[in-house]
Formats: C-alpha cells, sequence, structure tokens
C-alpha cells in the first residue's frame, strides 16, 4: 500500500479524479489478455510527458513500481503489475498530433486507437499497415511496446519497420527525443528500435512518429479450403516459393473452423481441416492477375473450394471471423492461452506438424491459428487455471513448442513479446551471455528497476 503522502503527490500531480485507489477500480488495471491477475496499488491517469516526468522522479525516490499501461491487450502478462505500485495508463494522451502528407509521416501520441488512426489515414489515401487482432481497442503506444505485427506482417512487417522516432520519459525522469522524420537518421546509437518491442521497461512512450505509405489501389480476399491442415500449410510453401507475396496469408485450423462457426457464423465449413484466408493488394490491374495464381497455386495443392469475396462486405465478414477467433476459443474452457512462436517460412508445415502432435502428446486441447506468410504460428490453448494436473500438461505442451521452433531455428515470439509468460524462456534462445547483455542495459536506463519490473528477464 502506498503511503497517503504519495497518493497526495500523485493528485497533485494529476488531479485528483485521475488517481484511482479503491478496490473496485483496481480491478479491470490487474490483469491483461492473460490469466494472471495481481493488483496495483494505484492508478494515476497522466495527460502529458511532463506530468509523466514528475510521476518517475517520484516513484525513483521512493522506489515505487511503475508499469505503463495502454489499452491491457498483449498476451504475454506485459501489463500485469506483479509488484504493485502505479500503473500509469495513457489513455488521455490520444491525439493525433501531425499528419504530414508532403512527407509521408504521422506522430501521434500513445492513447491513440490504431483503428482509429488507421481510418483517419486511410481517408486521405495513405496507409499504417500493422494490424494486430485487438486493432479496434490496441492503442498505438502498446503496439510500439510489443512491436505488434498482424496478418499483414508477411508483406508489410510489424510496427519497427515504421516508426520512425518517439518522445520517452526514461525511468528515472529524463524526457528525450529520438529518431525522426527524415528517410535517413545514422546519428548516434539507434535508441528508437532499442525502445520499440521493449515492453515499457525502457522508457514511458509520450509521442511516436511513424511512416505511412500509399493506400494500395486495389485488394482482393479469397478463402481456400482444404480437407487437411498439412495440405494447407504446403499451400502456403507453394505461394512463397512462386514468389508471390500477399498482403496477408493466415490458416485456420479444424478446431478453430468449428469454435469460430459455432460464435458466429459466417459460412465457413465446418467438415474442412483447415483453410487459407488472403489478401492480395497492388495495382487494380495486377491483383486480380495475383489473386488467379493464388487461386490456381491453392487449387494444385489440394485445396478443394476457393471462394473469393465478391464484395468488401464479404471480405469484412471473412476478416472478422479471423478476428473473433480468440474471443470464440475462449468461450470453449474456464482459460486460455495464446502462445506465440515463429519459424521460417518454408517450415511452417514442419512446425505445424509437430505442434499438433505434441498437443496429442501431452493431451492439450488447442486450437491453431498462424500468420501463415511470415510462419507465425499461434496454438490457442483451451484449457482451465484451476486444474493443477492439467495446467502441468500445458506447461509441457508449451516448452516443446518452443524447444521445437527453436531447433527450427524459429523464435520465441513474433509479435506478442516476451512479457512476463515467457521469461523463463528467454535464455534458450539467446543464452545467457546476450541475456545478461541485455540486463546490462536495463540497469543502466533503470538503475533502481521501477519500470515494468519483473518482465522479460528470468528469475
Amino acid at each position: 500500500m502506498l503511503e497517503k503522502r504519495v497518493l497526495d503527490k500523485l493528485a497533485t500531480i494529476v488531479g485528483k479524479g485521475n488517481v484511482f485507489t479503491l478496490p473496485e477500480d483496481l480491478v479491470c488495471y490487474s490483469y491483461d489478455a492473460t490469466p494472471t491477475p495481481h493488483s496495483p496499488d494505484a492508478v494515476a491517469l497522466p495527460d502529458s510527458a511532463q506530468r509523466i516526468s514528475a510521476i518517475l522522479k517520484l516513484a525513483n525516490e521512493k522506489k515505487i513500481p511503475v508499469v505503463p499501461r495502454g489499452a491491457g491487450t498483449n498476451l504475454s502478462g506485459g501489463t500485469i503489475p506483479i509488484q504493485g505500485g502505479i500503473v500509469l495508463p495513457l489513455t488521455r494522451m490520444n491525439r493525433i498530433l501531425e499528419l504530414d502528407e508532403d512527407n509521408l509521416t504521422a506522430t501521434v501520441q500513445p492513447g491513440l486507437v490504431l483503428a482509429d488512426f488507421q481510418r483517419e489515414v486511410e481517408g486521405r489515401g495513405l496507409f499504417y499497415p500493422p494490424d494486430p487482432g485487438s486493432l479496434n481497442v490496441a492503442t498505438m503506444g502498446g503496439t510500439v511496446s510489443e512491436d505488434a505485427g498482424g496478418p499483414r506482417g508477411a508483406k508489410y512487417g510489424t510496427t519497427k519497420d515504421y516508426v520512425k522516432g518517439l518522445q520517452v520519459v526514461l525511468p528515472t525522469g529524463e524526457i528525450i527525443r529520438t529518431g525522426g522524420k527524415t528517410i535517413k537518421n545514422v546519428s548516434g546509437y539507434d535508441l528508437t528500435h532499442l525502445l520499440v518491442g521493449a515492453e515499457g521497461t525502457l522508457g514511458v512512450i509520450t509521442e511516436i512518429t511513424v511512416r505511412l505509405l500509399p493506400l494500395p489501389e486495389a485488394k482482393l480476399t479469397c478463402l481456400a479450403i482444404f480437407n487437411t491442415i498439412d495440405e494447407a500449410a504446403e499451400a502456403v510453401s507453394a505461394i512463397v516459393r512462386n514468389r508471390i507475396v500477399p498482403a496477408s496469408l493466415e490458416l485456420m485450423d479444424d478446431v478453430t473452423i468449428s469454435y469460430v462457426e459455432a460464435y458466429k457464423p459466417v459460412g465457413l465449413p465446418r467438415d474442412a481441416g483447415a483453410c487459407l484466408l488472403i489478401d492480395v493488394d497492388g495495382s487494380a490491374v495486377d491483383v486480380p492477375i495475383l489473386l488467379e495464381k493464388v487461386s490456381a497455386l491453392c487449387r494444385q495443392q489440394g485445396a478443394r473450394e476457393v471462394r473469393v469475396a465478391k464484395t468488401k462486405e464479404e471480405s469484412d465478414a471473412l476478416w472478422a471471423a479471423r478476428r473473433i477467433r480468440f474471443a470464440a476459443l475462449a468461450r470453449a474452457r474456464p482459460t486460455i492461452i495464446t502462445e506465440d512462436a515463429t519459424v521460417p517460412r518454408p517450415l511452417l508445415p514442419k512446425a505445424i506438424r509437430a505442434f499438433k502432435e505434441a498437443a496429442r502428446e501431452y493431451n492439450v486441447q488447442v486450437g491453431f491459428v498462424a500468420h501463415a506468410g511470415d510462419g507465425n504460428i499461434h496454438p490457442g490453448i483451451m484449457c482451465d487455471a484451476r486444474d493443477a494436473e492439467e495446467m502441468g500438461r500445458v506447461q509441457l505442451f508449451i516448452q516443446k513448442v518452443f524447444k521445437t521452433a527453436l531447433e527450427l531455428k524459429g523464435t520465441l515470439s513474433g509479435e506478442h513479446g516476451i512479457g512476463l509468460l515467457k521469461s523463463s524462456f528467454l535464455p534458450w534462445q539467446h543464452g545467457d551471455e546476450a541475456v545478461e547483455a541485455m540486463r546490462r542495459i536495463k540497469r543502466a536506463l533503470d538503475p533502481n528497476d521501477i519500470l515494468n519490473p519483473g518482465k522479460i528477464f528470468p528469475g
């Protein structure tokens, strides 16, 4: 529990109405999209970098943990205040500060909702590609802190590929700027991309400058239906092997299809072994040709049907089915854990086969989806956190998934981050020496370990 004088100081900094301490007010800040809640001691809602600076200086003086927070949609426990302290939601800082159409850049505050930003720039014929599944509620600051990706990662990359500059409050309270609006910038260390994906452990992001692209002239969507998940995975490899890079190339297995259709029917075939949801975009001339090539490759790999969305509404309905996957699986059991291993694209079929075998070996109920175009596989584990025996099997399954991904020269995470849930596995990928190098960076910027402590690093 925080001292009264600390709470009084917080109220002086952000205003009494922006400090919460009652249990009923704290509960929604005690969890994210993972099953590991822990209540903070207080919540303070700042509206400027200067107020955040004052809070961090106070926290350093009193050795109080501070956890920055966006919308809390992350899937690795990254915003859970496991040591109590102060949660710092940035949702009041939600404006577009500049939209420079001549330079193809925008500068925004961290609490701006991603989907709102995308709608604004697309209304001007521009395009900001990162599209995590939670884009309708996820904030720009959260997506930068997690280096969020999404279905369009195969063609357009992830958030780090678009962030050009930041304003950041360091853990000790100093306000700095990194990067800028220029296309080229090699002035000193690249602090911008040190902070992107740092999961709120190295600084509190208060402004974000991103690059924009011209909005593609045309886009078409198709759904390819397969009898087996192996056929679908092999079709992904065939598309990439033929030098075609769709805007999105998503895989859903039979378990996921079944639960999605039960939750919100859109006409996915329940008897299918898997399906691929594919977007191609580009010029109005090229897109129909590309879609026909993709459709032909799917049929060659065993697709029993390829449905082309005839309208934007049909396309949106198919993508809505993909985006509700988490909610659909969550209805099956009391607990859902969505993991996030990534392998090189040619090894996607081998990885999926190994993950499915591991689910059978440990008798774990799993629905698989994948950002198949970039090798990012998401096992959705349906379980009950109250059942110790079952959770033991779940942990063995997760360990097998990560071990297999790393053996295939993959990674522990493509877009969800390490956070709390994967911290013990970090040395598996990087080795003790590299993890210690990361720790030294953390200690240099955050000597009192107040900023999102207990995340990323084992122990």
